[in-house]
């Protein structure tokens, strides 16, 4: 068996850890549209598209984060990532670098991917009735 094949022991924690990680990149984009934190350089009340977005943004991060209801979740939120790259970002470039896409991007083949693997390790999906 190579090392590379014993890897595969882990891959439960690390599917948690991009899990975990991803959530808590992603909750700071909600946080920072309702509540400025972290300082962002969004001014002005919240349209409600924006205001949809960044309570999906903080309550679905905060589902991913603990493992809750991870698959439809996940899938919601790629959605949700799908759409603002499309609706914000490719209207100024076709190149994602330029429209400072990449992120939404990245987020939303991330939680595709959650949609289909689950959440891994250290979920509350997982936990076992007593």
């Amino acid at each position: 068996m190579s090392s590379f094949e014993r890897l595969s022991a882990y891959r439960p924690y690390a599917l948690a850890a991009l899990r975990i990680i991803t959530a808590l990149l992603f909750i700071e984009h909600g946080t920072m549209k309702l509540f400025g934190f972290p300082a962002s350089q969004m001014a002005g009340p919240l349209s409600p598209l924006m205001l949809f977005a960044a309570l999906l943004e903080l309550v679905g991060g905060l589902l991913i984060l603990v493992g809750l209801l991870t698959r439809p979740v996940a899938f919601l939120l790629a959605g949700e990532m799908a759409v603002a790259y499309f609706m914000a970002h490719a209207p100024s470039s076709f190149f994602p670098v330029v429209n400072q896409g990449d992120a939404a991007i990245l987020f939303c083949f991330v939680f595709l991917y959650l949609a289909f693997s689950g959440p891994g390790a250290f979920a509350i999906e997982n936990r076992k009735p007593a």
